[in-house]
């Protein structure tokens, strides 16, 4: 064979440490199948388990590694530039892995008693895992769509996984009908993208924005519109929102955890990159319409939740509402406002996550009525502390990590002189509480003899709500390390 030079083609030079995390995962995942293809007997739930258990750690220890090389040798970049190696790269792929391991602990309990098959669902999870931290790394908008794709099939399917639930087949399809309705769009600001600048390259994109001046817009206009309205649907923002809640309601308890935390935090990173830093040159452009969602968001999401009578949907609207929050961090198109949306990602997984855990323990048929929490304190006060805590955090009480993450993002907003939509964040996090207490006092305060049904508690699950309230505390009293993990995790 002679030299690839004499043909006029060179391959891009490819980091495979950089790499090495996807690797892992995806290797994990074809050891499962392989296993349950092959020795089925011995593909039990605690092998699927500790497979993806141990995959997540492994891959976080290479995260830790490769965050040690950035803060060396500086950010670097693998494939052709299309895959970046940088701290805001390196916060999400450690966020994800938390997020999955945790997930594998829920799905243990829920799978065994729901008699899901646990390899498939285990192979999806870190494939939609690998495809999160794709999409999150990704300097290249091609390649971030496919780390999209990687992320949506996988939940596609695992919603769809519950085949004695009818209402689980019938989320599946709404989420993937409206699902391909967003990549439409997702793709068609990418295209425009490409005919605006000439390159599809984020960096290529922010040196192109920073050097030219365009007669005419339109087009990059269009580019950012339609970019927007793919991810806004991605990260649950009013009014593209609709799909959530029923969504939500009908997805296994595990797999809404997985929704409501790393889809939104990937949907985040993606929404990120391609603004803050590649489009940052034309923030009074977009700027504008990130606050005019962020604002509707925020009363959609607590309006709507306080109407609910189920604690999956109530749960539902208040992930849109969070997602407000991060939207009005992002308006501020400032550093500051970036690092206060990369912790208040960081802190809400970890609240939500543990939230489900204790829905999921609750929902023994996985139907979730308000009625079926009364007593949960005089029954279960170990758990009904731990989802209290949880709750109100959620709400912005002072002493957890939601205060602090809601502290940051309204001063972010401040610091941008954004004063109505701090005042809108403020106001909708009063009206939010009222629906976390109102769970709360469902636990709590109920007359003899209307206490709902004794739950099923797999260690598990009190491995998971111990972990999420110790650090949910833990951060509210002392955030600093956080805080500068999420300032450090800001891209260049």
């Amino acid at each position: 064979m002679g030299d690839p030079q004499l043909f006029g083609f060179v391959g891009p030079s490819v980091n495979w440490w950089a790499l090495m995390p996807q690797i892992i995962l995806l290797g994990a995942a074809l050891a499962v199948l392989l296993v349950s293809a092959l020795a089925p007997q011995r593909a039990s739930n605690v092998f699927t388990t500790v497979t993806t258990l141990c995959a997540a750690f492994t891959s976080f220890v290479v995260a830790v590694g490769l965050w040690n090389d950035v803060k060396i040798d500086g950010p670097s970049s693998s494939i052709a530039s299309a895959f970046g190696v940088d701290g805001f790269s390196i916060f999400f792929t450690v966020l994800i892995l938390i997020g999955l391991a945790t997930t594998a602990l829920l799905s243990h309990g829920y799978l065994e008693r729901e008699g899901m098959d646990p390899p498939e669902f285990h192979a999806l999870l870190l494939c939609s895992a690998a495809g999160a931290i794709v999409m999150a790394s990704a300097n290249d908008l091609i390649v971030m769509f496919l780390g999209l794709e990687a992320l949506s099939i996988g939940i596609y399917v695992m919603i769809a996984m519950h085949h004695r639930r009818s209402e689980a087949r019938e989320s599946a399809i709404k989420y993937f009908v409206l699902g391909a309705f967003s990549s439409a769009f997702l793709l068609y600001g990418i295209a425009l993208t490409y005919g605006a600048t000439g390159s599809t390259n984020l960096v290529h994109v922010r040196n192109y924005l920073d050097t030219v001046v365009f007669r005419d817009q339109h087009l990059l206009m269009a580019a950012m519109a339609l970019l927007l309205v793919g991810l806004s649907f991605k990260v649950a923002a009013a009014p593209f929102h609709f799909w959530a809640p029923d969504v939500y309601q009908g997805a296994p308890s595990p797999v809404t955890g997985w929704m409501a935390s790393i889809a939104k935090a990937a949907g985040f990173a993606a929404l990120l990159r391609i603004f803050f830093a590649a489009f940052a040159s034309h923030d009074v452009d977009w700027a504008p319409i990130v606050g005019a969602l962020a604002v509707i968001t925020l009363v959609v999401g607590a309006v709507m939740a306080i109407l609910q009578t189920d604690v999956k949907r109530m749960l539902a609207f208040s992930s849109v509402s969070h997602a407000g929050y991060i939207l009005v961090a992002v308006h501020s198109a400032s550093a500051a406002g970036t690092s206060a949306a990369l912790f208040y990602l960081f802190t809400y997984t970890l609240m939500v996550l543990g939230s489900f855990a204790v829905v999921g323990a609750m929902g023994i048929d996985d139907e979730h009525p308000l009625s079926r929490y009364a007593g949960l304190g005089r029954s279960r006060p170990v758990m009904a502390i731990g989802f209290t805590v949880l709750l109100l955090a959620q709400a912005g009480i002072p002493t957890t990590s939601g205060f602090i993450a809601k502290f940051q993002v309204i001063a972010a907003a401040v610091d941008n002189k954004s004063y109505f939509i701090a005042g809108v964040s403020m106001v909708t996090a009063v009206i939010g509480a009222f629906m976390y207490l109102r769970i709360v006092m469902a636990m709590y305060v109920v007359d003899e003899g209307e206490e709902g049904s004794s739950p099923i508690w797999h260690w598990t699950t009190s491995v998971v709500v111990i972990a999420a309230v110790s650090f949910t505390i833990v951060v509210g009293l002392v955030p600093q390390f956080l805080i500068e993990f999420a300032q450090d995790a800001v891209p260049i």
